[in-house]
């Protein structure tokens, strides 16, 4: 399986390059957008392309996703600036679906934030505008496409060691995932069709990553 990784050098996206190194059946090509970040991949063996998601064109994308057998969205401005929650966070994800699309690239995973809704919406937080965007990118992905989607939606991230173990579903308190395990997450959704068509949020937990994935 080929993946195009939209937003490759984030702390998601660098743990996921990790796993790929020695991956025996899945071949990353990440998305970058500053050159200084290439040599990162290029020590892990890992094809990158260089375009920025907040200016490139959904016919440019398409061309990078050609061949791609799926893409993953984990490109995120976290809430800093409303431009970039705009050109990436909504408009971005939009066009990396549209260009999945025009590529032929049926498979779409998303990752998301941990919470979205109308409630949520409506929190007056630090965090709204960021949450508005990514509940719409979500929507659209759902209701807008036909592309075979799964949408991640990981707790407080953190850059502790994974356990490889987590816990899946919906409507759970909030708490702890950290980045390493929900790369191993985005790899078993890769590595499972059943879990097409199914968002669920991912936390530290107690059952093995392929297990937990498997039961969503």
């Amino acid at each position: 399986m080929k993946v195009l990784f939209i937003g490759a050098n984030g702390k998601v996206g660098r743990q996921f390059a990790d796993i790929m190194k020695d991956h025996p059946t899945i071949n990353e090509r990440a998305m970058i957008r500053n050159p200084e970040q290439q040599a990162f991949f290029d020590e892990r063996g890992i094809e990158t392309v260089l375009l920025d998601l907040s200016k490139v064109s959904v016919d440019d994308l398409a061309a990078v996703a050609a061949g791609m057998d799926a893409v993953i969205f984990s490109a995120g401005a976290g809430g800093k600036g409303l431009d970039k929650i705009f050109t990436v966070d909504l408009d971005g994800a939009v066009k990396a679906m549209e260009a999945a699309e025009k590529a032929g690239v049926k498979r779409f995973v998303m990752v998301s934030t941990f919470r979205t809704g109308r409630q949520e919406m409506d929190k007056q937080n630090d965090l709204r505008y960021y949450t508005i965007g990514k509940h719409y990118a979500d929507e659209w992905l759902k209701t807008r496409t036909d592309l075979d989607w799964t949408i991640v939606h990981p707790g407080i991230l953190t850059d502790e060691a994974g356990t490889g173990q987590v816990k899946v579903g919906m409507g759970n308190e909030i708490a702890e995932i950290s980045r390493q395990d929900v790369a191993r997450v985005l790899v078993a959704v890769l590595e499972h069709d059943s879990t097409i068509g199914k968002e669920f949020e991912v936390l530290a937990g107690d059952v093995a990553v392929d297990e937990a994935v498997q039961s969503v």
